[in-house]
């Protein structure tokens, strides 16, 4: 696979490619081929270096990077995509190599390169408008790193250059990140008029206000995700980003998203498309899963043409891939599931409008939290509503009048040497709002399905809730030896094997993760009360 680097990003050397995150990473931030320091701040560059580079990062803008993040690890835990690829260890059937666990960790294309043009940029500005960004970009990227390990460096990463430093406890990680976001927005709420250049800013274009929608509606999300362990503490947080008077996302032209790639395009599709066969409609290494393609075929959801890639099984038009499974061969049968309707143009969304609303709907009609502007039944139905307009799709009133619960079934079309077994159909909520016992699950399942192709945020509220209902790995699919339950999933990914070689900080980052470093030991925020 060809490394693609990000426009106008700050690139690091791979020096920290086969590592843990153990080097002073300001040595590496340098290339011999680009303009100078000096050039860079005298023409206004460095700015929009920095700020891009870092942006570049949230979702990795690095095929590779991505694929191994998002494609094959989020979205396969949060029951979006399935491998189609040939590979003999994934993380979907619990027994990958430290090469696909470790990246977020220690790849030098997310810590390595975040933080080189994060301290780039404090060497180059004392603007605080920009470095309140740079810290709202520093949470998007760090907390998906907290969500798939447990404790990680993260209060005093990047003093004095280091990356090797002492580990957090994950309440430590998650409420310093709050309090970090409540700064940022604190500053850019005082200069709401103020603005940066759009070269510097590929994702707002130079708007401050909507910087400070993203950080507050990014601290709903992180407080939600902490709310069954950390109540009195998440309520609050929850409070400060829904009453700040600039607020959180409440339309679609809020979406944190990026739209300006290198010459790959959007790398979770460049990625899909890896070793696609030759004339394939529908894709290479990745497909839509079986999941994803029962529930919205369970509820003749409308938004299905715009998410999949009709599959090549006769009288199927949605089917995708079980995941966790044997898997057939890609050229003779795995290209005849569902694709993932996408293309290289299409942006990567770091936050949507319908996430938001969800995460207000969940706050309110669940844990009692009184959010401002509307009861958690409208939140609820606006959440739907905002979706089907994200992806310009009608019927949102018909959808959201169904009022019967729904079985969710999946029967694998692949007949020939197919040793998985059968799926046990279960039953989903109606999408109707009800005040019932289900209340909680019908809001992650809409939520859900809204947070398409957003993979490891959709493992995430898996981990937290128990919702949606997954397909389990098959008996034969679940190579771990026993120590991941193939219904519950993998639960976090090992720390990096390097991490044990050359980070003297381990010891503690074990101990303070409070079970075996595998994938089967729950986050302190995954256990319900």
């Amino acid at each position: 696979m060809t490394k693609k680097i990000f426009s106008r990003t700050i690139i690091v050397a791979a020096a920290l490619a086969g590592t843990a995150c153990t080097a002073n990473y300001l040595d590496i931030n340098s290339n011999p081929y680009e303009v100078s320091k000096d050039q860079m701040e005298a023409d206004g560059y460095g700015l929009g270096a920095a700020l891009n580079g870092m942006a570049g990062v949230v979702i990795s803008t690095d095929v590779n990077t991505a694929q191994l993040t998002d494609n094959v690890l989020g979205c396969t835990q949060g029951g979006y995509f399935g491998d189609t690829g040939s590979w003999a260890y994934t993380i979907s059937q619990f027994n990958a190599t430290d090469d696909w666990t470790r990246v977020f960790l220690a790849s030098d294309q997310v810590i390595p390169l975040f933080y080189s043009n994060y301290t780039e940029l404090r060497r180059i500005t004392d603007d605080p408008v920009p470095l309140a960004i740079g810290d709202i970009l520093k949470v998007a990227v760090m907390h998906r790193v907290a969500d798939t390990f447990g404790p990680i460096p993260y209060t005093m990463i990047g003093a004095d250059g280091q990356i090797a430093v002492p580990y957090d406890d994950q309440q430590t990680v998650y409420e310093s990140m709050i309090n970090d976001l409540s700064a940022a927005v604190e500053t850019l709420t005082e200069f709401r008029t103020s603005s940066i250049p759009a070269t510097a800013d590929y994702i707002y274009g130079g708007n401050v206000e909507k910087w400070a929608k993203f950080g507050n509606s990014l601290k709903l999300r992180l407080a939600m995700r902490i709310i069954n362990v950390d109540r009195e503490f998440a309520e609050a947080a929850v409070l400060s980003a829904v009453n700040n008077e600039i607020g959180v996302f409440s339309s679609n032209d809020d979406i944190a998203r990026l739209s300006t790639f290198g010459t790959s395009g959007n790398p979770i599709y460049a990625a899909a498309w890896y070793h696609a066969p030759e004339g394939c409609k529908t894709g290479g290494e990745s497909h839509a899963s079986a999941d994803i393609t029962s529930y919205m075929n369970a509820y003749s959801d409308p938004r299905r043409p715009a998410y999949f890639i009709d599959s090549e099984w006769p009288g199927l038009q949605y089917c995708g891939i079980r995941r966790g499974i044997v898997r057939p061969s890609l050229a003779e049968t795995g290209h005849k599931y569902s694709g993932i309707n996408f293309t290289a143009q299409t942006p990567l969304v770091w936050m949507n409008a319908a996430e938001v609303a969800f995460l207000c709907a969940e706050a309110e009609g669940v844990y009692n939290i009184d959010i401002p502007g509307a009861t958690a039944k409208e939140f609820y139905e606006k959440g739907v509503r905002l979706s089907f307009e994200q992806y310009g799709v009608s019927g949102a009133d018909d959808y959201l009048a169904q009022s019967q619960p729904v079985t969710v079934m999946y029967t694998d079309p692949w007949t020939e040497g197919n040793t998985n077994g059968t799926v046990s159909p279960f039953t989903a909520p109606c999408v109707k709002w009800q005040d019932d016992a289900d209340i909680q699950k019908r809001i992650i399942v809409q939520k859900w399905i809204a947070n398409w192709i957003l993979g490891n945020e959709a493992w995430a509220d898996y981990r937290r809730t128990g919702y949606p209902e997954l397909f389990p790995a098959s008996e034969a699919g679940n190579l771990s030896n026993g120590i991941v339950d193939s219904r519950k999933g993998a639960r976090r990914m090992p720390y990096p094997q390097a991490e044990y070689t050359n980070n003297p900080y381990m010891s503690d980052a074990v101990n303070l993760l409070n079970g075996p470093d595998n994938m089967a030991t729950d986050l302190w925020w995954a256990k319900k009360n």
